[in-house]
């Protein structure tokens, strides 16, 4: 489950918290420019209170506030854009916090168990998720059997803090209208009093002057408080002290400051290491300045920035048609840099409050203490209480006439309504003094300050009279505030009124048009449910907040209900793989390719080996061409792979897409890999069903003479008959032995294949042909084109310990040394069926040990009747499985096999090569006929032949004669 490092309550709290603006001296801001640090940046990072302070409610009752933070901010005046849209800008900025938010590279494991499944969320789910990742069990396994850690998704969370930071301020609500403002002035200043005058008359020309539409200030009687900034390396001190002096005077204690800071030099303390609490919250600042700066220039941005489309190109699970014709050169141009900046200033390339040291720290922590519990709560509770005291004195007279009026002519109930129903009346304008806009004050005060139990009410008496004025825009922010309200109270709280978050979303997005708040209350409510376990209901909110005007926004709304529904007491493993991979999908359309991968890799997670087969090329077509354009050409070919090695039920035609993308990425790879040649998929080959000839084809007949029969490859192997010549052999061996069998004897095996006893080494002699039988299967729909077939080996000399006799075959078919030959026919051919290739290889080197490991060869498809070539080089290894074994306990109860040595010949010294052919055989004989036959014995090899012994299953039939003339010396029968 994607969860927050806060809790909802700290959220919710944070996201909406009392704002307050700043305006600084130009003495000041050099003062502050030492540290490349403006006032509002200097204060930051310590505007959250660590001490609980206290205000009274109208009630005269006493309420805690508890780790409240501010929000201390520069005045900027210049207009922004409406709250129904986010600019361009806003937009980009989004964008570029989502992208720069990655998974940690080589961070913990976070692993979540969802009913069947061990799902992987963290930088190793890439590998372990992806179906070519072989070790992936294990690899679950053993993260499964460390310390789990929640999952969490860090660019979500950015992306939701940057959102509500960057909504413009509204008319219809104060919560981020100022409440405050701070007036900096240095005390180099030669008069300080008079620029606190200058900058206040500033301040209350900008909020009162109607010349300014920005900023929005919250009452009319804004608190001001006067900062005198002091620097301790320049001014003098007892200077300072007697302005503050005066200050206090004029603006009473609890309305100024004096702030101390710049206590060391550049080179004082050099080597000492003080702490840089900036950094976090600079590159968030540089790229909301950014977002103001191009605000109000946005005639050069037609197109959205996260890749905003009216209307969807196709279902996401639907392949593009582009693929059907095109590859992979058009994403060849295209870049993704993960590791891009965002567009404004690296944090930490900076430093930042070089001249502050911990004291200083301290001094501006205290400050904002001070500010916060002397001027900003006793300044809100003031206001509540004229508030209240205003509402409950209009209530008695006007309000009370209005309600009469109403209750006279029936209007004393707002009668029930459907939101479609109801009239848009969100162009209405309130005046400021009205009543309805007083409560909402009073309200958004309280929530301020953690009052939620005033707030709600306030809130919730505010949206009868929105509604009963048919202000859809006003109701619908008094029911969003209202829900929250209602959810914060402590005590014995009043169950969450989810129903007003639904119709305050409904109103916002079906009425108002506006997007942005809708959004606002999504993300709030969602947080609340899947805070009470209601991960249904959340998912079911975020999925319909999901439309085509923002992808980034649906992507990561899918996203987290997608978490949702692995959340649930019963997990809905699949609804979580299938919203993953539509999140990926509009990931991928906001130029976040990363994520866009990310997703697409833990669905895998779920679809592999599944059987929807579909689904998986869809997946696995998707990863390759987002780890391509991610420049990881490695990951792509590996997902292009596994497309085509299963049996595919794709059409022709996209499998020859498939094909084409793959062949284009494995090609791409290879230009600029110096390794050796890597595996390629196609065409399958049996690799059980591989034979081995060792010596040279048989003349078969010259003129009158008939060759004897001997095994061949074209001959079906007939274990009977085996078992038969073993049983001759035996005999001949023991009639040369004195009768004794030796014990390592091996038979005779020409022709090895899966029947043949392969536990040994094979023999092959010196100089003579080792011809492999290969079969080729083509899985695809697709003709394939083979050229330049080889076979690759592996020689190793009976002498292990010398590096210089291990010698390898390349694939070229030319030879390294003169002790090999390597003769491979051509094959250029469309392998729609199983077909075989005899490739002959002759090694000639003695008492050594050669290792058949696979082929070589050219692949290609025809890409058009042109003969237009997309050409590539690869290998296939032959692996070939032994045997079950079945002898022991340990070999019927666990998954054996033993070796398999039809491709591991030893090579043996040249030994004599006989060969037999008849003259005048007989056809058929009559019973009891004797007749006269010749047979001639060659030896072919160099190597003399002696000591020839026959031996038959019925000798009585045979005898053997010869002519006066003929030397028989040599011969013994």
């Amino acid at each position: 489950m994607a969860q927050c490092v806060q809790s909802v309550q700290e959220f919710i709290q944070d996201s909406f918290v009392p704002m307050v603006a700043v305006l600084c001296s130009e003495d000041a801001e050099k003062v502050t420019r030492k540290n490349n640090l403006n006032f509002a940046e200097l204060v930051r990072p310590f505007c959250r209170l660590t001490s609980e302070g206290h205000i009274r409610d109208p009630n005269n009752m006493v309420q805690p506030v508890k780790n409240l933070r501010i929000s201390v901010n520069n005045v900027v005046t210049r207009p922004t854009p409406g709250s129904g849209t986010l600019s361009p800008a806003q937009r980009r900025l989004l964008s570029e916090v989502v992208l720069s938010c990655q998974p940690p590279e080589g961070g913990v494991a976070n692993v979540v168990t969802a009913g069947n499944y061990d799902l992987n969320f963290n930088d190793r789910s890439l590998k372990a998720s992806a179906p070519w990742y072989s070790a992936w069990r294990e690899t679950l396994l053993e993260l499964s059997t460390s310390k789990l850690y929640t999952v969490t998704t860090p660019w979500f969370e950015a992306y939701r803090e940057n959102f509500l930071q960057s909504m413009p301020a509204s008319d219809h609500e104060f919560l981020n209208h100022y409440l405050a403002c701070l007036l900096v002035v240095s005390s180099s200043e030669a008069v300080p009093v008079e620029q606190f005058l200058k900058l206040s008359q500033e301040q209350h020309r900008i909020q009162h002057s109607g010349e300014y539409t920005n900023p929005k200030w919250f009452i009319p009687n804004t608190l001001k408080y006067y900062v005198l900034l002091h620097d301790m390396s320049e001014g003098d001190e007892q200077r300072a002290d007697a302005v503050y002096e005066d200050m206090k005077q004029r603006y009473g204690a609890q309305g100024c400051y004096l702030l101390k800071v710049n206590s060391r030099t550049f080179s004082a303390g050099a080597d000492e290491q003080i702490p840089d609490p900036w950094s976090q919250y600079l590159h968030r600042n540089n790229m909301h300045t950014q977002v103001r700066n191009t605000a109000i220039s946005t005639a050069n941005t037609n197109a959205s920035v996260d890749g905003v489309s009216n209307s969807l190109d196709g279902h996401p699970l639907q392949l593009d048609a582009a693929s059907d014709s095109g590859s992979l050169d058009a994403l060849d141009a295209m870049t993704s840099d993960p590791k891009r900046g965002t567009g404004g200033p690296v944090a930490g390339v900076v430093s930042h409050g070089a001249c502050l040291t911990l004291s200083d720290h301290d001094r501006i922590r205290q400050f904002i203490q001070e500010f916060t519990f002397r001027g900003l709560l006793p300044h809100i509770e003031k206001n509540i209480r004229q508030l209240n005291d205003q509402l409950v004195s209009r209530k008695g007279l006007s309000r009370s006439l209005f309600s009469a009026t109403k209750k006279w002519f029936g209007g004393g109930k707002v009668p029930e309504k459907s939101i479609s129903e109801l009239k848009s009346t969100s162009g209405l304008l309130y005046p400021p003094e009205a009543p309805e806009l007083q409560i909402r004050k009073m309200a958004d005060l309280c929530f301020l300050v953690q009052h939620y139990e005033l707030a709600y009410s306030c809130y919730h008496t505010a949206k009868k009279d929105f509604l009963s004025d048919q202000a859809m825009l006003y109701a619908a922010g008094a029911l969003e505030m209202a829900a929250v309200s209602a959810f914060l109270q402590t005590g014995a709280p009043r169950p969450y009124p989810a129903h007003y978050m639904d119709t305050a979303i409904q109103t916002y997005r079906d009425v108002c048009k506006n997007m942005v708040l809708a959004e606002r209350c999504a993300l709030l409510s969602a947080e609340i449910l899947k805070s009470q376990g209601k991960y249904s209901d959340a998912a079911t909110l975020l999925i319909k907040m999901t439309s085509e005007d923002s992808d980034l926004r649906s992507a990561l709304l899918l996203e987290q209900a997608g978490h949702c529904f692995i959340n649930m007491r019963n997990p809905m493993v699949r609804k979580f793989a299938f919203h993953m991979i539509l999140a990926g999908h509009r990931f991928s359309k906001a130029g976040q390719k990363r994520h866009a991968l990310r997703c697409y890799c833990q669905a895998m997670q779920v679809y592999k080996g599944k059987g929807w087969s579909l689904a998986e090329d869809h997946i696995n077509f998707t990863i390759g061409r987002q780890s391509f354009t991610l420049r990881q050409p490695e990951n792509a070919v590996s997902a292009f792979r596994h497309i085509l090695t299963n049996d595919s039920q794709q059409t022709a035609t996209q499998q020859g897409a498939f094909l084409r993308e793959y062949l284009y990425v494995y090609k791409s790879v290879m230009e600029g890999s110096e390794a050796g040649l890597p595996q390629l998929p196609l065409p399958c080959i049996n690799s059980s069903a591989t034979r081995v000839y060792f010596g040279h084809e048989r003349r078969l007949a010259e003129g009158e003479k008939q060759a004897a029969t001997h095994v061949s490859l074209d001959q079906e192997y007939d274990q009977d008959l085996a078992a038969m010549w073993c049983h001759l052999e035996e005999q001949v061996v023991a009639a040369a032995n004195r009768g004794v069998v030796p014990v390592n004897f091996q038979p005779t095996q020409c022709c090895l294949n899966s029947q043949t006893d392969n536990l040994r080494f094979p023999l092959a002699v010196v100089e003579e042909p080792i011809i492999v039988e290969v079969t080729f299967r083509n899985p695809l729909k697709v003709p394939l084109v083979l050229s330049d077939l080889s076979l690759l080996w592996k020689f190793t000399a009976k002498d292990f310990s010398k590096a210089q006799d291990v010698l390898t075959g390349e694939a070229t078919g030319e030879a390294i040394t003169n002790e090999k030959e390597v003769l491979a026919p051509t094959v250029r051919t469309g392998l729609m069926l199983p077909y075989q290739l005899i490739i002959t290889l002759v090694i000639s080197h003695v008492s050594s040990v050669c290792n058949c490991f696979g082929l070589f060869w050219s692949l290609c498809i025809i890409k058009d009747i042109t003969l237009d070539l997309l050409v590539v080089r690869g290998r296939q290894d032959l692996e070939i499985r032994g045997p079950r074994l079945n002898h022991t306990k340990e070999d019927k109860t666990l998954v054996r096999h033993g070796p398999d040595r039809r491709l591991d010949p030893i090579i043996t010294p040249a030994m004599p090569l006989m060969e037999v052919f008849f003259l005048q055989f007989p056809t058929a004989l009559l019973c009891g006929e004797i007749r006269k036959a010749y047979v001639e014995f060659c030896n072919v090899s160099s190597v003399a032949l002696c000591g020839l012994r026959v031996a038959s299953t019925h000798p009585d039939f045979f005898t053997f004669g010869g002519q006066a003339t003929t030397c028989l010396c040599n011969w013994i029968y």
